[in-house]
């Protein structure tokens, strides 16, 4: 049986840490960033986590 291709799109965006759990950066640092607050874009530096039935789904499109 062949292997399974890591999904492009998925391995830009996602990355599996040391523990398994799925790490993504938060969507909306890219532009009009001056009207947003400067505590809204604070919150966007840091990462957050994918869990449950999502993170399963998103491993397997990073053949992990």
């Amino acid at each position: 049986m062949p292997k399974q291709k890591t999904h492009s799109g998925c391995k830009k965006r996602f990355h599996v840490t040391g523990n398994g759990n799925v790490k993504f950066a938060r969507p909306g640092k890219g532009h009009f960033l001056t009207k947003k607050s400067m505590s809204n874009k604070r919150k966007l530096r840091k990462g957050s986590y994918i869990s449950g039935k999502n993170a399963k789904n998103i491993k397997s499109l990073l053949a992990e």
